[in-house]
């Protein structure tokens, strides 16, 4: 058999992770869904199943537009105290299924989304497994007037901030990508960044990592890894 491309490999964990909703048409089977290439197979994966489950809750306009095209029941966050699952694909992983997210720059409404899971599910290919976070630079969401004070306070952290250009987030704010942090406590760089007026939030999700990892392999295989296995 001979190794599966990126698009093959993405597509063969979104079938995996859309085998985990199981039927159940109460208001207790809502699932949150994220934003990019990644969660865009699990969405297509998950359009088979749309009648067995009540509905979803997207992380960007983008997520909704295509889960409505799949007549995927699509409902505010606000109406529920919490979500059966959270499933989102990551930029990278590392062996204590912390992540760095938003290259799409969704990661503020999926860290939101995230929060309120029961379960976070992440799928990745296995290029997206590091040991140390960083390689991929890490997306900050700012209010545009605070750009420039918070790239300067990013620099003052060890960081090198380059201004993510003709980008708007969904909720009207602007992208700092930053190279060069050191991500050898990520939550530690959470916290600091978190802290920066101006700042709405960024795309290290250490303080919430993912529960279960789904890792797809090129041989075809996908890996289960579950966070407490993981320490």
């Amino acid at each position: 058999m001979s190794a599966m491309n990126q698009d093959q490999l993405k597509a063969n964990v979104g079938r995996r992770a859309a085998s985990y909703i199981e039927p159940n048409l109460t208001a207790k089977s809502v699932i949150g869904v994220g934003t990019g290439s990644t969660a865009n197979y699990f969405i297509d994966a998950l359009a088979d199943s749309k009648n067995k489950f009540y509905g979803a809750v997207a992380s960007s306009e983008a997520t909704a537009d295509r889960l409505n095209h799949y007549g995927i029941r699509v409902y505010d966050l606000n109406e529920f105290d919490e979500i059966l699952y959270y499933i989102d694909g990551a930029d990278e992983s590392n062996g204590n299924l912390e992540l760095i997210k938003g290259g799409g720059g969704a990661l503020t409404r999926e860290k939101i989304v995230a929060s309120v899971a029961r379960e976070f599910i992440c799928i990745i290919d296995e290029s997206k497994q590091v040991n140390v976070l960083g390689s991929f630079p890490l997306p900050v969401e700012v209010i545009p007037m605070a750009r420039s004070a918070v790239a300067r306070k990013l620099v003052g952290l060890g960081g090198q901030p380059v201004y993510r250009h003709d980008f708007v987030t969904d909720n009207g704010n602007v992208i700092l990508d930053v190279h060069g942090l050191d991500m050898s406590n990520p939550t530690k760089v959470e916290d600091s960044i978190n802290g920066l007026p101006g700042v709405v939030t960024q795309g290290l999700f250490a303080k919430r990592p993912a529960d279960l990892l789904l890792v797809a392999r090129k041989s075809g295989d996908v890996d289960e890894v579950r966070r407490q296995a993981a320490f």
